[in-house]
């Protein structure tokens, strides 16, 4: 069983660096990319096992839920409790002004690296281009507040990015964003939910490892339970 503390003394392995791009990628195609450990961002699809984190050498754990296993937390139910006044719309990804907006104030919050732009993750026809991906938009009355995007395999849904705005941090609507995914996924008959991946040790990815039912691949073709705190 994974758990949270993995060091490098578990890094017995075979250094993994691979890339490749596709524009199309059908559904079960995309299951079989997730299961083996794949992310992409738009065309370019890419997996690595070791990353640089605050200068460290880090074991990359790539993060699914089985979604049969999965339970709210009592800070998750809090979440959806104190967030029930926003409306939910699901919907084939068509980046607006009102969404580039909100990712040039999301932005902001990073202090080193910021992304240039909604299409360093997302192809220019994000709809259909490589695959079937969709939007969700939460609204405050009509006031756009948080915008994410997931992909759509057979069996799984996947996490690609978020955006909020900033004046509305007291909500929590990065992880909102991902439980109504989450929902989204169990509603639609999925399996699987990949949140994408985490560090070994402790880093601003923690997050994505806080969910029941989750597991982490490693990366000799194996899911396992990871063992977490809530």
């Amino acid at each position: 069983m994974p758990s949270e503390d993995l060091a490098m003394s578990d890094l017995e392995q075979t250094f993994i660096n691979e890339e490749f791009t596709a524009t199309t990628v059908s559904p079960a195609d995309l299951d079989e990319y997730l299961a083996n450990g794949w992310r992409h961002f738009g065309t370019y699809f890419f997996r690595y096992n070791l990353g640089i984190f605050n200068d460290e050498i880090r074991r990359v754990v790539p993060l699914r839920i089985r979604l049969s296993e999965f339970s709210l937390s009592k800070s998750q139910a809090r979440i959806l409790r104190k967030n029930t006044d926003l409306r939910i719309e699901i919907r084939p990804i068509k980046i607006t002004a009102k969404v580039e907006d909100l990712f040039e104030r999301h932005k902001l919050r990073f202090k080193q690296h910021p992304p240039d732009s909604l299409y360093t993750f997302l192809s220019t026809e994000p709809s259909k281009t490589p695959c079937e991906s969709l939007e969700l938009g939460v609204y405050d009355q009509d006031r756009l507040v948080a915008a994410s995007f997931f992909d759509a395999g057979r069996s799984a849904l996947s996490g690609v990015y978020a955006v909020f705005d900033p004046d509305e941090s007291h909500r929590s609507l990065g992880i909102f964003t991902m439980l109504k995914e989450i929902e989204f996924a169990i509603e639609s008959g999925k399996q699987f939910y990949y949140q994408g991946y985490c560090y070994g040790g402790e880093s601003f990815y923690d997050y994505k490892k806080r969910f029941r039912g989750t597991e982490a691949f490693d990366w000799n073709g194996n899911w396992d339970r990871f063992e977490l705190t809530l």
